[in-house]
């Protein structure tokens, strides 16, 4: 271990592994069917030690942790393809309880929600003001070059480089 991880091992258990027994009985509620929960959430820990390790901190190290495992049970349910389809009663059981949300679920929306604010918050000026008029506030393409005096082609543009910049924030804490 060299002098940068041991001065960032404390900050890491304070602020991440601390997390570990919430993420686990959370994805033992959320995904039941996940056949190894405590691996999940070591893998989880694993990644966000890599991803941290390397970039500076931005956003929540929590939520990051709760997203992280959350795509980690995401992709082995799809690659298990878990769901059976033995009978309609088990079916609708499950899409009871997918509907159902925890604490931890909401908590794991609102950091999911932050970090978008963030993403949203960290494009250039005109480019935000473009993507806030267009995804938030709903006007066209064509009602917002005439509010902003520019040409609907630059509306376009600004919009998609806003979406990429967004997906390119948002792949740094493995959120689709």
């Amino acid at each position: 271990m060299d002098a940068g991880e041991k001065e960032q091992t404390p900050w890491y258990e304070r602020r991440v592994q601390t997390h570990a027994p919430e993420v686990l009985g959370w994805l033992q509620r959320r995904f039941p069917e996940v056949k190894d929960p405590e691996n999940l959430v070591q893998e989880a820990l694993l990644r966000v030690w890599r991803k941290l390790s390397h970039e500076p901190e931005e956003g929540s190290p929590r939520a990051f942790l709760f997203v992280t495992a959350r795509n980690l049970a995401l992709d082995e349910l799809r690659r298990n393809k878990i769901i059976s389809m033995d009978s309609i009663t088990e079916i609708e059981g499950l899409l009871v309880s997918m509907n159902e949300t925890t604490a931890a679920d909401d908590a794991a929306a609102k950091q999911e929600l932050e970090l978008l604010k963030l993403a949203i918050q960290s494009l250039p000026e005109r480019c935000r003001q473009v993507f806030n008029l267009r995804k938030i506030h709903g006007l066209s393409q064509k009602e917002i070059a005439a509010k902003m005096g520019i040409a609907e082609h630059t509306v376009e543009v600004q919009i998609a480089n806003g979406m990429r910049r967004c997906a390119e924030f948002l792949r740094k804490y493995d959120l689709p």
